[in-house]
């Protein structure tokens, strides 16, 4: 499981040209699933995520997480975080995970993160053709992968 975690002023997501969630100061998580990932990657990415200090405290030092920051979390699928490029120009994306695995862990790793936080947890549509907006604070990006635990 692979989540490109971003901190943002704002961020929203669309499909079909409606507004389906946005979120205030927070952060934009996307989120690809392999088919080799289990519930046990979800919790503890989810873990991961809500302990992520990466908002500032009153010095200006990034020493906070989303809850002690009142952040809110937008969560987006985005099976192509598992493209492979080693061959060629044409991304492969056989190792992300068909609907039947992916779904269950996405909503698990949903409910996960709420638990972990205490937030209501804003989500896109699974699988379909979004729009993502976003401003993002910093900037800060960060990539972690349950595979590696880092």
């Amino acid at each position: 499981m692979r989540a490109v975690i971003q901190r943002v002023k704002n961020a929203g997501v669309s499909t079909g040209g409606n507004q389906k969630a946005r979120v205030g100061p927070g952060l934009l998580v996307f989120l690809g699933i392999e088919h080799e990932d289990a519930p046990e990657d979800a919790r503890w990415l989810s873990g991961k995520i809500a302990r992520l200090r990466i908002f500032d405290d009153n010095n200006g030092t990034m020493n906070l997480d989303v809850v002690q920051a009142g952040g809110e979390i937008l969560v987006i699928s985005q099976f192509t975080l598992h493209a492979k490029t080693r061959k060629g120009n044409r991304p492969s994306y056989i190792r992300a995970a068909p609907p039947e695995i992916a779904i269950p862990l996405y909503n698990s790793f949903i409910g996960d993160l709420c638990r972990e936080t205490g937030i209501q947890v804003k989500t896109g549509d699974f699988g379909a053709e979004m729009e993502v907006e976003l401003v993002n604070s910093g900037p800060v990006t960060i990539i972690i992968d349950s595979r590696s635990k880092e």
